[in-house]
């Protein structure tokens, strides 16, 4: 009953981890804005950065299994 919690929790954050991921390459490699009125290149290393901090996230929260 426990483990339930960490699953749901760990998976939600490796979701948004990776569409995040795979959303802000899809726009660098477009050479698109990842957020508007931002820098690109701030906005890209700012957004990339958050998506691999939730996949770690995600991670940590399968290792509490």
């Amino acid at each position: 009953m426990e483990s339930e919690p960490a699953i749901f929790t760990g998976a939600v954050f490796a979701l948004f981890g990776a569409a995040l991921l795979g959303w802000t390459a899809l726009r660098v490699r477009h050479r698109e804005p990842v957020a508007l009125g931002a820098h690109r290149t701030v906005s890209a290393t700012v957004a990339g950065v958050i998506a691999v901090a939730a996949l770690a996230l995600g991670a940590w929260c399968f290792t509490r299994l």
